[in-house]
């Protein structure tokens, strides 16, 4: 069964039976918002491009990311299957989608903080249907959904982040918006968030 959560809630990762969470997936979806006046239907509709990043921290510090020009960490535990540049599932299914291997990050990662941002600069007031979603990569159950906040003039987003909390994991849905076109551009307000 799924959770909505809502901005600042958290959920534990662990299984009806007690036992932890293997492997996960967070999915990304978005449409692009209907153009309007005479112009939409001569144009027809825009493409938006979203872009998932997940950060790897070690304490404060950055050290690994998982995005679009880097589609797999360094140790392997946490993979992006790939930039999708239009968006378009937004009803339900993954645009883009971050995997992570939970008993293969390293003991140092301690927090793993997911990002989406507008790399050609497209506000969110033109983007609706815009989601993302933890499944249990184990058996495509989704565990918890966070809809993220349309409209405005912000480019970005701090998603979610999952932490380490005593021999576990936990989701935190954070939903802050931001301004920037890589996740480059979001470490500053991402640090607020450790």
């Amino acid at each position: 069964m799924s959770v909505n959560l809502g901005k600042g809630q958290q959920i534990s990762l662990s299984k009806s039976d007690g036992s932890a969470l293997s492997s996960v997936r967070m999915g990304l979806g978005w449409q692009a918002a209907p153009r309007k006046g005479f112009l939409a239907k001569l144009t027809g509709p825009r493409e938006i491009d979203l872009d998932a990043s997940a950060v790897l921290f070690a304490g404060r510090e950055p050290v690994d990311v998982v995005f679009f020009q880097h589609l797999t960490s360094d140790d392997g535990s946490v993979r992006h299957t790939g930039d999708n540049l239009t968006g378009g599932a937004g009803a339900g299914g993954d645009d883009e989608m971050i995997l992570v291997d939970l008993g293969r990050v390293p003991a140092r990662v301690d927090q793993i903080v997911f990002t989406v941002n507008s790399f050609t600069g497209q506000t969110f007031a033109e983007v609706q249907n815009a989601f993302c979603r933890l499944i249990d990569e184990t058996n495509g159950q989704e565990l918890a959904r966070y809809t993220l906040s349309g409209g405005g003039t912000h480019t970005a987003q701090i998603m979610a982040k999952l932490y380490r909390d005593g021999g576990g994991w936990q989701l935190k849905a954070i939903g802050e918006a931001a301004a920037g076109r890589t996740f480059q551009d979001l470490l500053p307000a991402v640090a607020a968030h450790l």
